[in-house]
């Protein structure tokens, strides 16, 4: 059948069809927005001029405040215009850019906190070689690394949308163009297109979530045998910031991934949806700066420096 994408529209579904609660709900995703705006971009901000911050940790941690934003930026300002001028309607062009933006992001999310699970488990395992190992050229090696792998992923996927075709007008169940929902609507075979998410998910997805959660078995076990508590309390510390913001991630990515998608759980698909896409840019700084005695240090010293 001939490629017929760039003549076709399709319809968001967005989270409500209520007139009355366009704008209550516009504004609630504006003051969302420009709250995960500013907390990621004040981490980096202190991370950038605080030399107690410029570490391989935070250096990490300000990377993730950047793919924190530009996560965001992918699907909300997209859904405040919807709410604004509630039409819904986007192009197959346009929709096929956000995912690949989308998944570029999320991948790049994943690959990181892979990489600063490595970079917690050298600092407690090994801490008199931290600087020898972390030097500055791995920790950037480290993330385009991470990032180059995102790239490829999110086009071999992007690559392989181009060739379906969509003949009619679709609506996807859903206030953001995801991957899956794409799929659903479309008029071709998608086979190839689910064969590969499969393998994809289960090589490098399955590869990036061992590379996180394997460190911390060998991290739990040396935290375990340390003599002091002041030493294991500070461990723990260091390292519960980052499972909480994994946590997060992978349990709200799971449920939307791996579950049967119907219409009887559309609603349950789109809260999730909205916690992983829009809430999770926003608690990441929040889990950070809360749970971080020197970000916190750093933000009063910044403050009075104003």
């Amino acid at each position: 059948m001939e490629n017929q994408t760039e003549l076709y529209t399709l319809v968001l579904s967005g989270l409500s069809d209520l007139p009355s609660l366009q704008l209550p709900l516009f504004l609630v995703f504006l003051l969302v927005y420009l709250m995960t705006l500013t907390g990621n971009l004040l981490i980096v901000l202190l991370i950038c001029t605080d030399s107690h911050l410029q570490t391989p940790m935070y250096f990490f941690l300000g990377t993730l405040a950047c793919l924190d934003m530009g996560f965001s930026s992918v699907t909300t300002p997209r859904m405040l215009l919807d709410f604004h001028n509630q039409k819904r309607l986007i192009s197959i062009q346009a929709c096929i850019t956000q995912i690949y933006f989308f998944l570029l992001f999320a991948m790049s999310e994943l690959s990181l906190l892979a990489v600063m699970s490595y970079d917690r488990y050298v600092a407690i395992c090994h801490p008199l070689h931290y600087t020898q190992i972390m030097h500055w050229k791995t920790c950037v090696l480290l993330v385009l690394g991470g990032f180059m792998i995102s790239v490829v992923n999110s086009l071999v996927h992007v690559l392989l949308l181009l060739r379906l075709s969509f003949c009619r007008l679709n609506s996807l169940q859903s206030f953001f163009c995801d991957l899956p929902q794409l799929l659903l609507v479309s008029c071709s075979d998608t086979f190839i297109n689910v064969l590969l998410i499969l393998i994809l998910a289960i090589f490098l997805g399955g590869g990036i979530f061992s590379l996180t959660f394997c460190p911390y078995i060998i991290i739990l076990n040396t935290i375990m045998k340390m003599q002091s508590k002041a030493m294991r309390s500070k461990a723990f510390s260091t390292c519960s910031s980052h499972l909480t913001v994994v946590f997060i991630f992978y349990v709200t990515v799971f449920f939307s991934y791996f579950h049967p998608i119907s219409k009887d759980n559309s609603a349950v698909d789109k809260v999730a949806s909205v916690f992983y896409a829009v809430l999770t840019p926003l608690v990441n700084p929040l889990i950070y700066s809360l749970r971080n005695e020197i970000m916190k240090i750093s933000l009063k010293r910044a403050v009075e420096n104003l």
